[in-house]
């Protein structure tokens, strides 16, 4: 998500939809009062709109869930969710979600950070005493705050900077989130790191974990993985220097993009910045930015 991003890649697909009942080969049938209740569900709680033309996927992913918790049918699990909404959602999102990300995704968000952002950063604050932070709001498995960590740690190298410095990491899935935490990779994941960063930064795997990477305990040092959902209240008080939010809001509506970016706006200092992803805009939806780069959008004063 990442916060939860819809997808028609990779989908389990359920067989002919009829609209109710059930059938003893595709399973329990999402009838129309409950794909209905669902798309309000998950429209409230996760910001998302599910079209008609998702049925057949919220269907497929979900049956696996109905196994998992042993229910009878699409009916039991909307009961589950009216009884206890908390307890279900970060599966329901991770269900319904392709979790779609990469280290050093949108290499040029990287080169201002490396080339202009964190050496002015670094010295501001090692002058004044302050902290920087960065928040990585919809982390889904940790390619994006643990990338970012590596830049960071560079540049604190370089500048020999003892600089009070985090990497928030948030998400809502909890299966994103756990691997996240666990930092393990498979070597065909690290496509978009330098051979430089791959020696100093990944721990290989031998034996039975032979084909894995493991993130170096640096990066760990640097990272807090949190759960969160970005439509809920928010612990953190800020501020944060920069907050990476790419490839969240492209599925939000408008009214629930608007009140987004205000909130980020509260969190940023004037100046701060805020990172999109590569198809997502803030045009006529905020007048607390302004566009400097290809989507990187600063804070005005």
């Amino acid at each position: 998500m990442s916060a939860p991003v819809m997808s028609d890649d990779r989908v389990a697909m359920a067989g002919p939809q009829t609209g109710a009942g059930a059938s003893a080969n595709n399973g329990p049938q999402l009838r129309d009062t409950e794909f209905e209740f669902l798309r309000q569900f998950v429209y409230q709680q996760c910001g998302i709109a599910l079209s008609e033309q998702k049925r057949q996927l919220v269907q497929g992913r979900l049956l696996r869930r109905l196994r998992a918790l042993r229910l009878r049918d699409f009916a039991d699990y909307c009961e589950l969710l009216r009884r206890d909404p908390d307890a279900e959602l970060g599966e329901l999102a991770s269900a319904i979600s392709t979790n779609v990300t990469s280290f050093f995704r949108e290499m040029h968000h990287y080169d201002l950070l490396v080339n202009e952002l964190l050496p002015a950063w670094l010295a501001a604050k090692k002058a004044s005493g302050e902290r920087l932070r960065i928040w990585s709001a919809g982390c889904s498995t940790g390619e994006e705050p643990y990338a970012l960590a590596m830049v960071l740690a560079e540049a604190m190298e370089r500048s020999n900077s003892t600089v009070d410095a985090k990497i928030l990491a948030t998400d809502l899935s909890p299966q994103a989130l756990e691997q996240a935490r666990r930092g393990v990779y498979a070597h065909d994941r690290l496509g978009g790191v330098s051979d430089e960063r791959r020696k100093r930064w990944f721990l290989r795997g031998q034996g039975e974990y032979d084909g894995l990477v493991s993130v170096h305990p640096r990066l760990r040092e640097l990272v807090s993985i949190l759960p969160l959902n970005l439509l809920h209240d928010w612990p953190m008080q800020g501020p944060f220097d920069a907050i990476f939010c790419r490839n969240v809001v492209i599925y939000f509506d408008k009214p629930t993009k608007e009140k987004l970016f205000t909130r980020y706006a509260r969190l940023l200092p004037v100046g701060g910045y805020l990172f999109l992803g590569h198809s997502e805009s803030m045009h006529g939806l905020s007048n607390d930015f302004d566009l400097i780069g290809r989507t990187v959008y600063r804070k005005r004063a």
